[in-house]
């Protein structure tokens, strides 16, 4: 039996990530895979396009990794994590990497791509008194700021609970004020508790 066909039956026809059911294709998991059904995954279009180039991702679309992730598939588990560690900025991707559990061979794997790593050069996020910021926190305006297109000001010492992180601007952080989510800059923040 061919790999592509393997993947086939193992994942009834569906994206093992998403469970889209067209444009299927094994993506064979970086960096060691030896092209076998073990080390590969059918993906849809969507996912590996989003996997091969980060510029693409959308967060939303990720959201299917709350049903994928428990696979017991080592393969699916792997890039799974992967995603989810892409993402953890986002704050929901961080709950579920809290839960879900590798055994030491896949999480090896899972870390090999360097998706795992900490290190100096990420972005991050510092508060008014420069705390640093997380995904879930909950912050409290220092400052009355006027919010463009919202019509209305958000005032000084409103708490914002469950903020998000701007990925790619340490100087910005996103949450939910008087029912609308906006975009606050951090210089105008205190971590809160």
């Amino acid at each position: 039996m061919s790999t592509e066909q393997a993947l086939l039956e193992r994942s009834e026809s569906k994206c093992e990530l998403c469970r889209a059911t067209e444009n299927l294709q094994p993506y064979e998991v970086p960096p060691t895979s030896d092209g076998s059904a073990d080390q590969s995954l059918l993906l849809c279009d969507t996912c590996r396009e989003q996997i091969e180039d980060p510029e693409k991702i959308d967060p939303n679309h990720w959201r299917c990794l709350n049903d994928s992730m428990w696979s017991t598939v080592p393969a699916v588990q792997v890039m799974a994590w992967r995603m989810l560690k892409r993402l953890s900025a986002e704050g929901w991707p961080q709950d579920l990497l809290d839960m879900l559990y590798l055994d030491e061979q896949t999480q090896a794997w899972a870390e090999a791509a360097g998706d795992g790593s900490d290190n100096d050069t990420s972005v991050q996020h510092l508060d008014c008194n420069g705390a640093r910021l997380e995904a879930g926190d909950t912050v409290t305006l220092t400052k009355d700021l006027n919010v463009k297109g919202a019509n209305f000001t958000a005032k000084r010492g409103t708490a914002v609970r469950g903020i998000s992180l701007v990925a790619d601007n340490p100087g910005q952080i996103e949450g939910r004020v008087n029912g609308q989510q906006i975009v606050i800059l951090t210089q105008f923040v205190k971590k809160s508790g």
